[in-house]
């Protein structure tokens, strides 16, 4: 089960339906199952509340994942600054829809094993990336 929940912001204008559909196509991919998800959509302040409390990190992110996953199944919390995802989306010259169903996906990939600190990982991240935006618009398309 995906839950989608905010934390000092008002929720993001999201297709909740379609949005899940679409993690759960993307998680199978990688033959994943989905668990227990939990997006909590927040503000630059509470990300870097749960980055130093957690994480020991004293600095904003747009997210940050929480690992619960057993075996195939996918289970986490995944803090989302939407704060951040306005800011980023400046910054790359993308829309902020673009940016924040980037980041939605990226947790999920993180949670299917995918990396993006090491040698060479942020491309195969970003491919992975491409590749799971590419699948919703195939299914926003579809549902037009």
């Amino acid at each position: 089960m995906i839950t989608y929940q905010t934390e000092e912001v008002k929720m993001p204008s999201i297709k909740k339906r379609q949005t899940t559909a679409w993690i759960k196509a993307v998680a199978g991919t990688y033959d994943k199952k989905i668990g227990e998800i939990a997006y909590i959509f927040c503000s630059d302040n509470k990300i870097l509340e749960v980055n130093r409390e957690y994480l020991h990190h004293d600095y904003y992110t747009d997210i940050i994942t929480f690992d619960y996953c057993e075996g195939n199944r996918l289970s986490g919390d995944l803090f989302i600054s939407l704060d951040t995802i306005r800011t980023n989306s400046i910054q790359f010259g993308s829309t902020y829809d673009d940016e924040l169903y980037r980041v939605i996906i990226h947790g999920i990939l993180h949670l299917c094993g995918i990396n993006d600190k090491g040698p060479g990982e942020r491309e195969i991240m970003e491919a992975a990336e491409n590749k799971a935006l590419s699948l919703l618009k195939e299914l926003e398309d579809r549902s037009i």
